[in-house]
């Protein structure tokens, strides 16, 4: 187990480049394979979370070549092959629920696994709306492992529960891949990410968008060449660690703009930050710009309601933000957060009130008091990427260092994390 120190900063200055975005990078591998031809995709993220997808692709026999760690050429003929063994997902989440779709059409048999944590997560959510299309999945409580039987699959029109781009795209695979004729049709409560979408059109597949609907048609992918813009969700921990640490002023550079992933702008803005957005422009069909951040003085906030899938990984981070908002700041409507690597709102608030935050636990999310953090304590991660490098952050402006226990997380979305700090802090 890696532990980590994180202790208070006199400010951040300087420039970094965010590293790619790593649902973009998952989907650029998943839906590469199901066309026919050579796919370029550049900027690939280095997380270990996509590079469970590149794997399990390569075991279902799809040539994928990774050059200068960044960039992946495939070469497809739009099938895959029967795997030799299991098929690990890792701690991936989106890998589990993305290939289930795929998978439960094919003509073979097929087992996903992953690691403890991935295990414990929820999979009814992608097994039942599949169910209803005909696939075959054993699994023990609808946890993982996923014994999936591949058999031919009928189209649906299903609403979702649950706002879940997972389970979105999930439905769209199945329905865009595998079935014989037909519309699926897929809609969730409010407008969870749309890469999926945005994706799938620009390869050529038969698919329509309207509000919180989506539809697909069996489509013939055309092949990819995409750039990767940099992750939003990596570049919210320099965004809150800017706005909360004193003399700090700091350029976040080629950063994903997607209306349907950057919550985390508005409720920046809503609490009174110093965020303005440059140079904004447009890579592989997502908006991208630069994000000027600057130190400022807060004011608490309500978050909830229909903005919670547009932030839901970033609400970690966003209570660290709230111990530093002069006033109250309530989270609300996000108990999915429970169904995450860990429970993130038990967590958060357990691991934050250890370094003299006031906060609370609510059944679907939080209400935190703005209060200077003293820090001196050893916190858990709990297996939770999220959660440590919200941790790190939060040591940044203790009034004492603080020890991470579990830091090797972090390697699953951001390898290059702490360096990153490291190049921007002065101490």
């Amino acid at each position: 187990m890696q532990k980590i120190v994180s202790k208070a900063l006199k400010g951040l200055t300087g420039e970094i480049t965010i590293p790619s975005d790593k649902s973009i990078s998952h989907r650029g591998i998943i839906l590469s394979s199901l066309a026919r031809g050579k796919s370029v995709i550049k900027n690939f993220s280095n997380g270990q979370d996509p590079h469970s997808t590149m794997k399990i692709f390569k075991q279902l026999g799809v040539d994928i070549e990774l050059i200068n760690e960044s960039e992946v050429i495939i070469n497809s003929n739009g099938k895959l092959s029967v795997p030799s063994c299991n098929l690990d997902c890792g701690n991936s989440g989106t890998t589990m629920r993305l290939l289930s779709g795929i998978l439960a059409g094919q003509g073979f048999n097929s087992t996903l696994t992953g690691d403890t944590s991935l295990s414990k997560r929820p999979m009814k959510r992608v097994i039942e709306p599949l169910e209803l299309m005909g696939a075959r999945i054993e699994s023990k409580d609808f946890k993982a492992p996923l014994k999936i039987f591949g058999t031919e699959l009928n189209a649906i029109n299903y609403t979702s529960k649950i706002t879940s781009a997972q389970v979105k795209s999930c439905i769209l695979l199945a329905g865009g891949v595998n079935v014989k004729s037909g519309v699926t049709t897929f809609t969730e409560p409010s407008l969870s990410r749309n890469h999926t979408e945005l994706m799938l059109k620009a390869m050529g597949a038969n698919i329509t968008t309207n509000g919180t609907t989506v539809s697909i048609e069996k489509s013939e992918l055309a092949p990819l060449e995409i750039e990767i813009c940099g992750d939003i969700s990596s570049a919210a921990f320099f965004i809150v660690a800017g706005l909360i640490i004193p003399n700090s002023k700091i350029l976040l550079k080629n950063v994903g703009l997607n209306p349907t992933r950057a919550g985390i702008i508005e409720v920046v803005k809503q609490m009174g930050g110093n965020l303005t957005i440059l140079d904004e422009r447009n890579i592989g069909g997502e908006p991208v710009g630069d994000v000027l951040v600057e130190y400022s003085q807060l004011n608490g906030c309500k978050i909830g309601g229909e903005i919670i899938p547009r932030l839901i990984d970033e609400i970690p981070v966003i209570a660290v933000l709230a111990t530093q908002a002069k006033g109250e700041t309530l989270i609300s409507d996000a108990q999915d957060l429970r169904n995450k690597e860990s429970d993130r709102i038990t967590a958060v608030v357990t691991e934050l009130k250890k370094l003299g935050a006031d906060i609370d636990e609510t059944p679907d999310g939080m209400l935190i008091r703005g209060c200077k953090l003293s820090g001196g304590a050893k916190v858990e991660t709990y297996h939770d990427h999220r959660l440590a490098m919200s941790l790190y952050v939060a040591g940044l402006v203790c009034q004492k260092e603080i020890l991470i226990n579990g830091f090797e997380w972090v390697d699953i979305s951001f390898p290059t994390f702490e360096k990153l700090f490291t190049d921007l802090g002065h101490k």
